[in-house]
Formats: structure tokens, C-alpha cells, sequence
């Protein structure tokens, strides 16, 4: 093997780790507020006989109803994380590198440098996007159990469940893959490049402690603007992947036809549903897995 060939072997395998790292810090510490998310964004308004009257209140069910010990009652809040944290590894893997592959083949386009990270962005979203949606399927399905958590079916056994009664198909482990590639395409577009070109837009500072306090500041405004854009995307998915209203019937089936049944039944402020749990995780998430990246990233390329 070549020197440029070790070269870019190595330089791959750092964005690789560095990149499985950020998501499963990411997802460890902000699952809990992923679950109440995607409550919200599963009911179907005040008919619904399980509605969540406010955020406090869906805490503070999910702790009580789904727990019979405290730590079980916080388990609630871990619903469906097995799916996340075996995907968020090679998943973040893949966004972080697809991302840093997009944006070195985009440096040889006439682009504005800073489009070129933005379309780099969605890039890395949509390969994100496949890689995850089945992951994502099984995580809604757990999520959307309202049974103890001692209760609920496992992970793999959801998973064969899902699998021999759908298939692999649309309508089995890949359903809402439309809903998936739209979530997380317009997420990331935005995500990478409002980060990279603010980040560069400003002067970096010299101490190490009000440097990362910047980075966090533009990585949090980051993931804050990309879930309330995106958001739409997200509900239409959780509809597509979770319980239908009526038993055997299947009334959400594709992303755009989903959105637009929300809309007409329920109003334009349903497409927003979990909007307030998914910024409380996305903001200082999304700014934290861009910080452990950088700092892996960096610290990988000093010391390996």
C-alpha cells in the first residue's frame, strides 16, 4: 500500500470513530426527550384517548404508567434506545464521513464554498437516511408501546415481528423511507452548513474554554434551526412508522399525502407536534455531536 493510500485510509478511519462517537454520546444522553417526541407527534389531537395534555404531563405519565420502581420509571424514557445506539454508531459514521467525502469532491465544482457544504450537508443527510430508516422503524413502534417497560416485546423480537408480518419492503422494516430521506436530507443541508459557514464567518478565540462555548453557541443555533424546518418530515414519519388510527387500515402511507392529511384534519400546527421536546434534544444534541466530532477528530489525527 502506497503512502497516500495509508494517508487516506487513516483519514477515513478518523472521520469513521470519531463520528460513531458523537452519536452514541449524543443519543445516550437525549433519548429520553426523542421518546416524548414522538408521543407527541403520534396522538391525534385532544379526541385521542391517550393525549398528552403538555410536556410536563407526558414526563410525568411516562414516569408513573410505565414503571412500577424508579429506575423503571426512568427505563420509560429509554424505550426503543437498543434500535438508536446499534444504528447511531455507523450511522453518525456515515453522515460524518459522507459528509466530509461530499464536501472534498464539491471543492472541485465552481460553487460557492459555502452552498458547496450545504449540498454536502444534504448529501450526507439522504445516505444517512437509508443506512437508518429501519432502525427507525423499529425505535417508533417500541416508542409508541405504552405498556412498562418490563412489559414491552424486545427489540429483536420487534424486529421479527415487523419483518414477518410486512417484510422488508415499504410497507415492513423500510416503511417511511420517503418520510426518513426528507427528514433528515433538509435537516443536515441545513445542520452542516449554517454550522461551517457561521463557524467560519467569525474569528476563532484563543482560549480553549471560550472557544468551545462559541462553537457550542453555533452548533446549538444550528440543530435548533434544522428540527424547527424539518420538523413537518419528522411527524409525517412517526405517523407512517407508528400505530394507525384504526386497526388494519392503513390511512398514513407516503410522506407528502401523510402531511397533507394532518394538515386538512387537524391544522397546519399538528405538522409541528413534539416540536418543543425535539429542539430540547436537537439543539444541544446536534451541538454536541459536532463538538465530540471536532474534538475526536482532532485528537485522533495528534495522537493515531
Amino acid at each position: 500500500m502506497s503512502a497516500k493510500q495509508q494517508c487516506l485510509l487513516r483519514e477515513a478511519s478518523h472521520q469513521i470513530l470519531a463520528g460513531g462517537s458523537a452519536g452514541l454520546v449524543e443519543i445516550c444522553l437525549m433519548h429520553p426527550l426523542d421518546v416524548v417526541k414522538t408521543r407527541f407527534q403520534i396522538q391525534r389531537g385532544t379526541s385521542d384517548p391517550n393525549s398528552y395534555k403538555s410536556l410536563r404531563d407526558c414526563f410525568r405519565t411516562i414516569f408513573r404508567n410505565e414503571g412500577y420502581l424508579f429506575v423503571n420509571g426512568i427505563l420509560g424514557f429509554y424505550k426503543g434506545i437498543l434500535p438508536p445506539i446499534l444504528a447511531e454508531t455507523p450511522k453518525r459514521a456515515v453522515k460524518f464521513f459522507t459528509f466530509e467525502q461530499y464536501k472534498k469532491i464539491l471543492s472541485f465544482t465552481s460553487l460557492h464554498p459555502g452552498l458547496a457544504l450545504s449540498i454536502a450537508g444534504l448529501g450526507a443527510g439522504l445516505t444517512e437516511a437509508v443506512v437508518v430508516n429501519p432502525f427507525e422503524v423499529v425505535k417508533v413502534s417500541l416508542q409508541a408501546n405504552r405498556n412498562a417497560f418490563a412489559e414491552q416485546p424486545s427489540t429483536f423480537g420487534q424486529a421479527r415481528h415487523i419483518i414477518s408480518t410486512n417484510g422488508f419492503g415499504l410497507q415492513g422494516l423500510n416503511k417511511g423511507l420517503t418520510s426518513t430521506l426528507g427528514r433528515h436530507g433538509v435537516f443536515n443541508m441545513i445542520y452542516f452548513g449554517f454550522y461551517f459557514n457561521v463557524k467560519n464567518m467569525f474569528p476563532a478565540f484563543q482560549d480553549p474554554t471560550l472557544e468551545f462555548l462559541r462553537k457550542f453557541g453555533i452548533g446549538l443555533a444550528s440543530g435548533t434551526i434544522s428540527s424547527c424546518v424539518n420538523i413537518p418530515f419528522d411527524v409525517a414519519k412517526s405517523r407512517i412508522q407508528g400505530p394507525q388510527p384504526v386497526p388494519g387500515e392503513i390511512k398514513y402511507r407516503t410522506c407528502f399525502q401523510t402531511m397533507a392529511v394532518i394538515y386538512r384534519e387537524e391544522g397546519y400546527l399538528a405538522l409541528y407536534k413534539g416540536l418543543v421536546p425535539k429542539i430540547m434534544r436537537l439543539g444541544p444534541g446536534g451541538a454536541v455531536m459536532l463538538l465530540v466530532y471536532e474534538y475526536t477528530y482532532g485528537w485522533l489525527q495528534n495522537n493515531w
